[in-house]
């Protein structure tokens, strides 16, 4: 996506949710959902932010908005000059439940700062900046390139690689009434794992990827097991112990903390009966909760002038 001096007058952006720290993959894995934040821009005077959809007013707002922080900061770091921007925006993405709401903003706040400043950055060197921003690639990686992205970081770069999620495998997200912030769920987590921890999640995490990409449905229950992050954070997140049971029972395929949590992602078949599903999670959860049905969104993130 590179940008030329005479095409800046608008841009369209469509960013999907995102489940990271896919099971075991921490800090390495994620999957893009079909929930979005859609965003239409024009040159302004002023900045101004039209929202709707989930979370209407903290997104509506001009300051603390990450949207526009990421754009001013991105700018500043390149010395170009802040062009005012109208903003109507659309969001479907609940804000800090572990959906991915942050990396979605900073890829927004990126690519604003790409076209309006004229950076002349393509579709890599924003990703980049994103993992920069962000510090791991898990979460913007599969908002930027859709599917189940794998990913790592090497001297300031990203390499990732999406893969198209199986056509029979929808989504639930189980989202709690509280939102829970990602710096408080990354201090449960110790400093050092045994060997045995780690190479549990290394097995689990190689048979993750092997699972999306043969669509094996029936290795999800083992494959989404994880000893790095999960079991730390069930103390703020008890949804995933009272859920976790269900993995591949039900037409569950597979359940895991979707991000940081507090939100409980399950990979279900679409030809199980959802009903069914929907209950017994009801019936299951400790708390008052949201049953959230979507799709895995295996396109890339949407860009136009």
């Amino acid at each position: 996506m590179s940008v030329s001096a005479s095409d800046v007058g608008s841009l369209k952006l469509k960013l999907p949710a995102t489940s990271a720290n896919l099971g075991p993959g921490f800090d390495a894995a994620g999957l893009a959902i079909s929930l979005y934040l859609e965003i239409d821009v024009l040159v302004a005077t002023e900045f101004s932010i039209d929202a709707s959809g989930r979370d209407a007013a903290l997104c509506a707002r001009l300051k603390n908005n990450l949207i526009l922080d990421t754009y001013r900061d991105v700018l500043a770091r390149h010395g170009q000059p802040v062009t005012p921007l109208a903003i109507t925006m659309r969001n479907g993405i609940p804000l800090g439940m572990g959906c991915g709401s942050s990396a979605a903003g900073i890829l927004a706040g990126i690519a604003l700062a790409a076209h309006f400043g004229r950076l002349n950055w393509g579709r890599e060197e924003i990703l980049d900046e994103a993992c920069r921003i962000e510090g791991h690639p898990d979460n913007v990686a599969p908002c930027w390139l859709g599917g189940m992205v794998v990913s790592a970081m090497q001297e300031g770069k990203c390499a990732a690689v999406s893969i198209a999620p199986p056509s029979g495998w929808g989504l639930i997200l189980v989202l709690p009434d509280e939102p829970l912030s990602t710096k408080k769920a990354r201090a449960l987590l110790p400093e050092q794992y045994s060997r045995a921890d780690a190479v549990f999640n290394v097995q689990r995490v190689a048979l993750l990827t092997a699972a999306f990409a043969a669509g094996r449905g029936d290795l999800l229950a083992m494959a989404m097991q994880d000893k790095i992050h999960q079991p730390y954070r069930t103390a703020v997140c008890p949804l995933l112990d009272a859920l976790t049971p269900l993995a591949g029972k039900h037409g569950i395929l597979g359940v895991a903390l979707s991000g940081a949590g507090p939100s409980v992602l399950m990979v279900v078949d679409l030809a199980a009966d959802k009903g069914q599903i929907v209950d017994i999670i009801q019936q299951k959860s400790p708390q008052n909760i949201e049953i959230v049905q979507c799709l895995t969104e295996a396109n890339p993130a949407q860009v136009a002038y």
